[in-house]
């Protein structure tokens, strides 16, 4: 590894790595943000992330006050390469909602199903920090080894295509909307010295249907240590059926190198309607990684990674500070 501040990140809120590999010592999570980063789990890896919040929304020109409670799923496997992984999202949310239009016959009912459940495949497209494992620290200069460089500010990049598969008469997607629509997303990741994470997403979601989704998500993650990271994140979303401007905050906690607990909150400033959400989740990987796997550099035939061994040693050489 090429210093400790990229081993630190990565059981953050994006796919982090090892500077030319995919798997990493520790979880790569994508919680407790939303945006997926650029890098995968790792080959021959499972990989679960769940969560669950609660909160209440208040939508003022429909007069209505609900009550919500949902879970979040994702499922991730690094298949074949250390480039591709495999996945499995959704959510499944739970209203209960008071209707005041009517102030001498107040309604209430409860609605619940499953927002979304999505399968695709994310690749890693291109990745910055395959050769800079070649290059060995300053011994002589702590300043030359964590001073910025300009070239940190290109993302490695990822693309992401799959399939929404929806139940029928969904109450919380358009009337008529097709069952099966695709999605594509674009992710790029930086990994900035001092623990610094900044993630991307442009997402085009839904656009066989008659109410297509474009969307981005912006990530800032920081590690203040091996166990303890905090992250800021906001979410526009453009649609003729429900556009809106979300913002996130909250931390995650590593227990050991394959179990990491999160939690979050999830606030808007608009009143149709104006939500407040509060959540925790967890994320536990099954390591059935076996070896490092080599990436060979066609321009120079070497080896991008010597092996884990190497990478621990680099670990220790630099210790962040």
């Amino acid at each position: 590894m090429k210093n400790k501040t990229h081993l630190i990140c990565s059981f953050l809120i994006c796919s982090f790595i090892t500077t030319n590999a995919q798997y990493t010592e520790l979880i790569n999570s994508n919680r407790p943000g939303t945006s997926q980063g650029a890098f995968a789990v790792g080959n021959q890896v499972l990989q679960l992330e769940t969560g669950a919040s609660t909160g209440w929304e208040e939508h003022r020109l429909l007069k209505t006050e609900t009550d919500a409670f949902t879970i979040d799923y994702s499922l991730r496997y690094g298949l074949l390469w250390e480039q591709l992984e495999i996945s499995f999202m959704g959510s499944y949310l739970s209203e209960n909602v008071t209707d005041f239009r009517n102030p001498n016959n107040i309604e209430e009912y409860k609605v619940s199903n499953f927002k979304s459940n999505t399968l695709g495949a994310k690749y890693l497209v291109y990745d910055p920090y395959k050769k800079r494992s070649l290059e060995k620290p300053n011994i002589y200069s702590w300043d030359a080894n964590n001073k910025f460089r300009w070239r940190e500010l290109i993302p490695a990049v990822s693309v992401y295509a799959g399939v929404n598969v929806d139940t029928k008469d969904n109450p919380f997607l358009p009337v008529n909307d097709p069952q099966i629509s695709p999605k594509f997303l674009l992710s790029t990741q930086n990994n900035f010295q001092g623990g610094w994470v900044f993630v991307t997403n442009i997402i085009v979601d839904r656009i066989t249907s008659d109410f297509p989704t474009y969307s981005y998500i912006i990530t800032l993650t920081h590690a203040f240590n091996q166990n303890v990271s905090a992250f800021v994140e906001t979410q526009g979303i453009k649609s003729d059926f429900y556009a809106d401007q979300l913002f996130r905050f909250g931390g995650a906690y590593l227990f050991w190198e394959d179990f990491q607990v999160d939690a979050l909150a999830t606030i808007n400033f608009k009143d149709t309607p104006s939500r407040f959400f509060v959540g925790a989740g967890i994320s536990y990987r099954l390591d059935m990684h076996s070896k490092d796997e080599f990436i060979e550099d066609e321009s120079d035939g070497k080896r991008d990674d010597e092996g884990k061994e190497d990478r621990q040693d680099d670990f220790i050489e630099d210790d962040g500070k």
